[in-house]
């Protein structure tokens, strides 16, 4: 059984305070993705950043006293500029490339306005210069992994779905085994339900850095968050991440909803170990040291393993700027982003 404490918190300062669209409005930090290289954090937002020097998707170094926002790095690449909404990031199992997921929550039939949304990127460990789509279509000068798209719809089994969690982890063929994390399954946007499902498939890096499919996209794991009695709210999965040190999977769910006229937001995580998650075992609630369960205060949409013993949390509460336990001031600035880092305990 896993325990955590909260070790530290606060606030990154995703853009320059009072930083506004084209169209006037205030743009805010959405943290919707995380990852560690062993040196810097990976985020991005899942909503544009604008401004011909910044991106969704920046970096910045973390230490033991924590993140410093002062020397924080966008990533321009046009092709890390162009993808939108994206959702989570994962290193390959072997930990030298990086991998990055947008929603596949929206798609054109008719055109291919909306293939921005529906990109899987990949690019070695700190060289974003070399990034590449993964799994395109193959007509030329057609963006986006529309490929995969179809791989990802016939797996899940719904007209529309969203993907908010990747993970690679080790696999029976190839370098490994990439799982994709769903949220949200249904007829459309508006006719949804939560869940907790995910999907994938073995993998390869090819000789040009690029990520290849080696079997059939399938259902490999799912769970209801709600059959737990410490879970309060209906949650759908909203990150994945593999943690090499011990050798087991950890799943975030998140929660946003109304009760008695009030907005309710949080989450939890859960732990399972490979051996588990390939035979279909539930997974188990991460607590608090004295055994509660362990409910975020915000909604919890990044996780990023940094440690042996540590855990990073990143939060996108939407339009929600109240910051509880984060920070002694009762609202955040629409530039920031709150975190939470946790120290692990192993029973």
């Amino acid at each position: 059984m896993v325990k955590a404490s909260i070790r530290q918190q606060g606030t990154i300062h995703c853009f320059p305070a009072g930083l506004r669209d084209e169209k006037g409005r205030l743009v805010n930090a959405e943290v919707s993705a995380v990852a560690f290289d062993g040196k810097r954090l990976l985020m991005a937002s899942d909503k544009p950043i604008p401004g011909e020097a910044r991106s969704a998707c920046f970096a910045l170094p973390i230490d033991d006293q924590g993140p410093d926002d002062t020397r924080l790095d966008y990533y321009t690449q046009p092709l890390i500029k162009q993808a939108e909404k994206y959702e989570d990031f994962a290193l390959t199992a072997d930990g030298r490339h990086v991998l990055a997921t947008t929603g596949f929550d929206r798609i054109d039939d008719e055109s291919h306005a909306l293939n921005d949304y529906n990109h899987l990127l990949i690019w070695p460990l700190g060289e974003p210069d070399k990034v590449q789509v993964v799994d395109p279509d193959p007509r030329d000068g057609v963006e986006g992994s529309l490929e995969l798209r179809g791989k990802l719809s016939g797996a899940i089994g719904f007209p529309y779905y969203k993907i908010e969690g990747l993970a690679a982890i080790p696999g029976e063929r190839g370098d490994g085994l990439l799982l994709f994390g769903i949220r949200e399954q249904g007829n459309a946007h508006d006719d949804f339900a939560y869940v907790s499902r995910v999907v994938g498939a073995h993998y390869q890096i090819s000789e040009s850095g690029n990520l290849e499919f080696l079997d059939e996209m399938r259902e490999f794991f799912a769970f209801d968050p709600g059959h737990h009695e410490g879970v309060r709210f209906e949650c759908g999965l909203s990150s994945l991440e593999y943690d090499p040190y011990h050798a087991r999977l950890y799943l975030l769910t998140s929660f946003e909803t109304e009760q008695d006229g009030e907005e309710q937001i949080g989450g939890y995580l859960w732990e399972l170990s490979l051996e588990e998650f390939r035979a279909g075992e539930t997974p188990r609630l991460v607590t608090t040291p004295q055994g509660d369960p362990l409910e975020f205060e915000h909604k919890a949409e990044g996780l990023a393993v940094l440690d042996h013993d540590r855990l990073f949390v990143a939060y996108d509460n939407d339009r929600h700027l109240g910051l509880g336990s984060v920070d002694e001031r009762d609202e955040r600035h629409a530039c920031e982003a709150p975190y939470t880092i946790l120290t692990v305990i192993n029973a």
